[in-house]
């Protein structure tokens, strides 16, 4: 259920009455069931009769939306925990996150900088790629929650390559791109306007993306980015973009598809989403955060279950 104190309580009480969510999955809820019936309640929603929760630790003294303890991290932790020991009983066939507070998170797990890193490791992935879906774009990101200073040097070659082969077996398997097609950003300015503004294309990102067409995949660039999802949403030429860094991804997409917008982690022994957005603590407990994102999340994960028979990639 992610944060207890955000907007993903209410978002989950809400989406797990609507009548698309209960058609197309069975929901358990790891959480505190006394705060999901306090979501339900903001939402004006009841809770479906058969909806399972596994409670995990207690809320103990004054609760109020918004304004997490200083030890507020260690329940949502704990909810992930139980939650990834799940799928490693097959107790379960996908996983939806509800949005945390990676700061306070790290508080009680030091080193947790997301989920994405953090399932890999629990989950054994060799390599996982997160991909932002929304109804107009589709972004993947080369390196996620590092400062802008670190991106360069933790782009290769093989890692980009690696990256690609990823992105298209995801999109044959989940979203049904029988030939995908993809485009790469650049990472610098202009796509480094031919090594006067870096070198990072010419050195790195074009020969991952020769490699990857060597492998049989449809890989197109790299492209100046701040042209190329201008020409993505135009054209609907690419199933998906590869971006290098976090915002120049997201920002793109945000700005189109914020509502409804997906983040999916490839790579994992089973389909896990999250909606696209935070724990929103200035809105949390009001009843007005748009419950879109989480229910596309709930519904995403449990179609990524079917297309992967029942969970296992």
């Amino acid at each position: 259920m992610g944060d207890p104190w955000g907007v993903g309580p209410e978002l989950l009480a809400e989406a797990a009455a609507r009548p698309s969510v209960r058609r197309a999955c069975r929901l358990l809820v790891f959480g505190d069931a006394a705060v999901l019936s306090r979501g339900a309640a903001l939402r004006h929603v009841r809770l479906p009769a058969d909806l399972e929760i596994v409670p995990i630790g207690r809320i103990s003294g004054r609760f109020a939306f918004g304004h997490p303890p200083r030890g507020g991290g260690a329940l949502p932790f704990a909810c992930l925990v139980a939650a990834v020991e799940a799928a490693r009983g097959r107790r379960i066939d996908a996983l939806c996150t509800g949005p945390v507070n990676k700061a306070l998170i790290a508080r009680s797990a030091p080193g947790f900088t997301g989920h994405t890193g953090w399932l890999a490791d629990r989950l054994g992935a060799r390599r996982v790629l997160m991909l932002l879906a929304g109804p107009t774009l589709r972004v993947a990101l080369a390196t996620v929650h590092v400062p802008l200073s670190r991106v360069c040097g933790l782009l290769s070659t093989g890692g980009v390559a690696a990256d690609l082969a990823l992105l298209d077996r995801g999109l044959r398997r989940f979203f049904g791109a029988r030939q995908p097609r993809i485009a790469v950003c650049g990472v610098n300015p202009h796509a480094g306007e031919g090594g006067l503004l870096g070198r990072e294309e010419t050195a790195v990102i074009a020969p991952a993306i020769r490699r990857a067409r060597r492998a049989g995949i449809d890989a197109e660039g790299p492209f100046p980015a701040d042209s190329l999802f201008a020409r993505a949403v135009r054209s609907r030429r690419w199933d998906a973009i590869l971006a290098m860094n976090h915002d120049q991804g997201l920002g793109p997409l945000k700005a189109v598809d914020f509502e409804r917008a997906v983040n999916v982690t490839l790579g994992l022994p089973l389909p896990r989403t999250s909606p696209d957005h935070g724990v929103a603590y200035d809105i949390a407990g009001r009843g007005i955060a748009d419950p879109t994102s989480f229910v596309e999340a709930l519904r995403l994960a449990a179609s990524m279950a079917g297309a992967s028979g029942g969970g296992r990639p």
